[in-house]
Parts: structure tokens; sequence; C-alpha cells
């Protein structure tokens, strides 16, 4: 049968979470958490409080980082990771307990950093982060004892008769049996108090099942045989202070014979206390930790490793000064590594042909990185600045014009009946300029093909027909086209009122046009009236040269600029003949001659002539 956490055979019980054979875990209280927190600078960031009394204590990283635990206590002592030193993996004593400190290898494991804990701690702890990347999260985890709990340590320490959280304790007895019930009560009570009990050596509880009839108590022993100390147990350490017990046999007080512990009294048996021994300090070792990462992941790279000279004192070890390690090689820090043979590039095929028959174009291979097995692997594992182009251009020469066609239309122009569907015919030279359509012949492939998408059943739709061309040869232009409302029937059309369409959408009779840019060209006003209406006079207009945007522009052909200023009105003036204006006189040429023409008398008298002369040089007749 088995023995169960109350050392009674064939019992079943066990102990709980909390450390109570038999417990139903609602004695403590556990404190779980995770620590995910952003933080930004560098340095050490608090991240739990670990309180007095805990057990069970467990921080541990998430994954793996370049960030560190570290663990002080409430009254500034470093006990892990601190001022900036890092410390080797192992068990440190902090709180009154032992932390054990793990940092998983960092090659081959993802693992975070830990502590752990059995406690339970004697002071309040600090956990801290040495945060130098982004905060992978710290789950921490710990118990605490419930209400009115009462630690072990206190009944351990208590002395008979001291009250115990404000009640008396039991008074000491000089009856066996209370005395044994006594401890009895001890030992439980201790189980319930949220950690593991205490056992004294000689304190276990004297149980007896109800069926057993008690033994007979053996006569008082004489004092012919005592306890004598004949050693001591073997140290726990060979140097750096350890610990070790006396050794007490039952012995004749006068023969000093080794005999049975029966014939001494076991209530006077000392109770053997722990001594110091080998309190010389350990000898000063190397400590070496892991290897890093190596440095590159294919070819030659480097690795490093910390080495701490470390000794050992009161089952702690402690970094110290290096010379205490000169009697000791030195390990080295730092070694080469390859963790395997660097991938290459290899050029797997040849050049294509040209992606165009003339022109520039492109042409392409293929370009592989390939293992040292020869497996093809990711670019990455290569060295990315020696990679081979896999494009390049290629120039076939200049192309000849010719015509540029692109695909039929999906659609017919008629859900019904006969239609058209449309493609874009262009021509060009050099895959991108687009040029006038004399650069390829009269032979203009058709934009249309007629379609046909079955019989119609007298269906009113509007009918388009084909646009005009660009009415500009560059620039924006309009393109117009008719847009009438049929009726189509098998084989015939019935032009119907717009009015009989006003419920379907009308396409548009009228759109914008741009063949190309013009560029800078010359642009002029309307010519001025005539300066003169016979005889020759001029005219005036103004002449700019301007760009596609109509801003100013010093890019016009200066031979090509219009005129500015042209004669107009060649022709001789022919008077008009008024019958009221006649010379009276043979002689008014002598009139003229002698301007008297400014004289109203020979004005009216030799009218005609006057007039005539007066309309040849104007301001004649009003210099007087």
């Amino acid at each position: 049968q088995s023995i169960g956490c109350d050392d009674y055979l064939g019992s079943d019980k066990v102990i709980d979470k909390c450390g109570i054979c038999g417990g139903d875990n609602t004695a403590c209280k556990v404190v779980s958490g995770v620590f995910k927190h952003t933080l930004t600078n560098l340095g050490y960031h608090k991240i739990v409080e670990i309180p007095e009394g805990a057990t069970k204590i467990n921080i541990t990283e998430m994954s793996k980082s370049n960030n560190y635990l570290a663990l002080r206590s409430r009254s500034g002592r470093s006990i892990i990771n601190g001022n900036w030193a890092i410390d080797r993996p192992g068990r440190y004593e902090g709180g009154g307990t032992m932390f054990t400190y793990k940092r998983p290898n960092e090659i081959s494991s993802t693992a975070g950093e830990s502590f752990l804990a059995d406690g339970p701690t004697n002071e309040v702890l600090d956990v801290y982060m040495i945060h130098q990347q982004p905060n992978p999260g710290i789950h921490y985890e710990y118990i605490i004892p419930g209400d009115n709990v009462i630690s072990p340590q206190l009944l351990a320490h208590r002395r008979p008769g001291e009250p115990l959280n404000g009640q008396l304790g039991m008074p000491e007895s000089t009856n066996h049996e209370d005395e044994d019930l006594h401890r009895e009560t001890d030992t439980l009570t201790g189980q319930s108090a949220g950690t593991f009990p205490v056992i004294q050596p000689g304190r276990f509880p004297s149980h007896q099942p109800e069926n057993q009839v008690p033994a007979v108590q053996p006569p008082r022993q004489n004092r012919e045989y005592n306890w004598k100390q004949i050693g001591k147990t073997e140290c726990t350490t060979t140097c750096g202070k350890g610990s070790q017990y006396p050794v007490f046999h039952c012995v004749n007080r006068i023969t000093h014979e080794e005999v049975s512990e029966s014939y001494c009294d076991s209530s006077t048996k000392p109770i053997p206390e722990e001594e110091a021994c080998n309190l010389f300090p350990c000898p000063a070792f190397w400590d070496i930790g892991e290897w890093s990462e190596c440095s590159k992941t294919c070819g030659l790279g480097m690795q490093h490793r910390q080495i701490l000279c470390r000794q050992m004192y009161a089952n702690r070890t402690l970094t110290v000064q290096q010379y205490r390690c000169h009697h000791l090689e030195k390990p080295e820090t730092t070694s080469t590594c390859q963790l395997k043979i660097c991938s290459e590039w290899q050029i797997r095929t040849e050049w294509t042909s040209c992606s165009v028959p003339c022109g520039v174009g492109q042409r392409t291979r293929d370009v592989k990185c390939v293992s040292n097995l020869g497996d093809i692997v990711d670019d990455e594992e290569c060295n990315m600045k020696l990679r081979p182009n896999d494009i390049e251009n290629c120039d076939m020469g200049p192309c000849a014009k010719s015509w540029f066609l692109t695909e039929w239309s999906d659609r017919c122009s008629a859900e019904c009946g006969d239609g058209v569907r449309t493609r874009s015919v262009v021509c060009m030279t050099n895959h991108v300029s687009s040029l006038p359509l004399e650069g390829c012949g009269n032979n203009r492939p058709s934009e249309t093909t007629s379609c046909n998408n079955g019989p119609c059943a007298g269906k009113v739709e509007w009918f388009a027909g084909g646009w005009t061309q660009c009415s500009t040869e560059c620039g924006s232009g309009t393109q117009q086209r008719e847009v009438i409302c049929v009726r189509k029937t098998e084989g015939n059309f019935d032009v119907l009122n717009p009015y009989d369409c006003a419920y379907l959408e009308k396409p548009p009779s009228q759109q914008s046009c741009y063949l190309k840019p013009c560029g800078s060209k010359w642009f002029h006003t309307e010519w001025s009236t005539c300066s003169k209406s016979c005889e020759g006079g001029f005219r005036v207009r103004e002449v700019r040269c301007l760009s596609d945007d109509m801003t100013a522009s010093t890019q016009c052909d200066p031979q090509l600029k219009p005129e500015e200023k042209e004669p107009c009105n060649t022709q001789d003036c022919i008077p008009e003949i008024d019958e009221n204006c006649k010379d009276k006189y043979y002689n008014c040429n002598v009139v003229v001659q002698a301007r008297l023409c400014v004289y109203t008398y020979y004005k009216t008298a030799c009218c005609a002539s006057c007039t005539r002369v007066a309309n040849r040089q104007p301001g004649f007749l009003g210099r007087r």
C-alpha cells in the first residue's frame, strides 16, 4: 500500500497547491498575471512586487529576447542581475528563500528567462526587467496564504504557553499522551499554513489504528547506559562553508561499548544541532557561459560567450575579481563559427529574345540562389550585392511605321439586330509616338465590324452614328455624331419622334477630342479698320506666340510669323456727283491754284473743283 502525505499507510491524501496535506486549495490565494506594457526607455523597469510570505514563485519571460530579468530586495540589495552586471544562470539566495535563475540556450531554444523559488519569502521583493528591445511579455505567479492562516514557522519557534495570534497556546504538560497530542496538533496546523511543514528530527507524531492494542511500555532504563557523541556526519561541502551534525549512540557507561538504543532513555537523547564546517573558501573557477548565435547564417562568422571568475561560499556562487582565477588558463571568449557553406548565385538560362521586334524592349534570364547541396533556396541566403542582373534593355533598331490595332470590343452596339463592334486603330513608330496617319499609307484597317445579337421584336432605342473627325489637328477639339430614336424590326428601321425614346438615356451627340499637343503656335487678332477708304491706306493686328496652356512662348518659328500690318483700299477715290455742287465759272481751276477755296464765296462758286481737291488733300479747306 502507498503512504499518504499524512504518513499513514493506505492514505490517499496528497498535498494541495497551498502545501496542505489533504487540503482543498482554499487556504491560499494564487496571484498571477502578464506584464505586457510597451516600454520606450532603456534600463531597469519594475514589473511586479512579490509580497512577504509568497510561495511557489514563478517569473517567466514569454519568449526569448535581448532583455534580462532582475531581482532585488526592498532594502535595495541586488540579488540577481543588479548594477548592470549580468549573472550566470544558477541558484541565488534572497528574501529568505533560494531562487533558481534560468536562461535557456541562446542558440537552440526560443524560451525566455525565468526566476523560480519555493518560498516563503521573509521580505518584499521587486522584480525588474532590463529593457533593451520590445517587451515579449512577462508572466508572473505566486501563492500567498489566505486569511487566518497560521504560519508553520510561527508554530515551530513558539515557546509553550506563548500567545499565538492573540490566543493563548496550549500549556506544556508533563503527561506523555498530552505531549504527543500537542505535537500532532502542531504538525497538522503547520500543514494548513500554505507552506510545507518543517519536520523536526524526532518530532513525528505517533499514530495508532483504533483497533490496535497499545504495546507494553518497556521498564525504565537504568543509568548504566547513556548517550555519547561518537563523531559527526560528513560535511556537506568540501569547501566554502558546509554543514554537519553530531552523531549520538547509546553506550555502556563503564566499557563505552555501543549497545542497542533501547537501553538508553530516548527522551534524554540530545537533538543534533547543525554545525558549520570547511569554512575556508573554495578555489575560484572560470564560469563559462553559452556561446552566442553565430554572427553569420552561412560562411565564416564569429560567436561570443561570457567568461566570469566565480567562487563558491555558503552555498552561493559569487563573482570575484579575475586575478583570483589567474592560476587557471582563461577560456576563449570569441571563436569562429560556420553554420553552413554560403549559397551562391547561378545563371540557369541564357538571355531570352527581345520583347519587341523593333525599338527598345527588354530581355530576361533565370538567376537563382543555389546552396552548396545544389538546392534552390531563398535569395536572402546569397549576397544580394553580387546578384547578376536578370533583366536588361535591348535595342532592336528603329521600327517602321505600321498600323497598330486593339482587340475588337466584346459588346455589340445593338442589343438586338444588326450592330457594330469597334476597335482602335493608330499609326505608330518606335512603339511610343503616335504619328499622323499618312505615315502608314492609305490602307487603314477598319475600326468597326458588323455584329448581330438576334432579331428585334419592335424594340425602341436610340441609334447613334459614327463620330466625325476631330475639329482640330492638335490640341482640344470636338467630334459630332447623329443620334436618332428608331424602332428596329426585321430588316428595317423606323425613325421615331425623339419623345418615344425619352425614357431611355440618350447617348451624347458631341464629345471632346485631343489628337496630340500642338506646341507653341502663332495667334493673331482680327484686322483693324483700314485707315483710308480709297487711294491706299493700311490696317494692323496683334500677333503673339502662345504655348498649349495659352501662356507666352518664344518657341514659334519666326519665319512663319503672320504680318502685323498690311496695305488696304488702294483703289482711286471716285467723287460722288452732287447736283447742288457745281462750278459756276469756266476758270475755277485758277481759283484752285490760287488757293482761294478757303473763302466761302469761291468755295460756293467753284464747289465741284474745291471739293475734288479737298478729297485729295485732307485739311486743305481748313488751313485759314
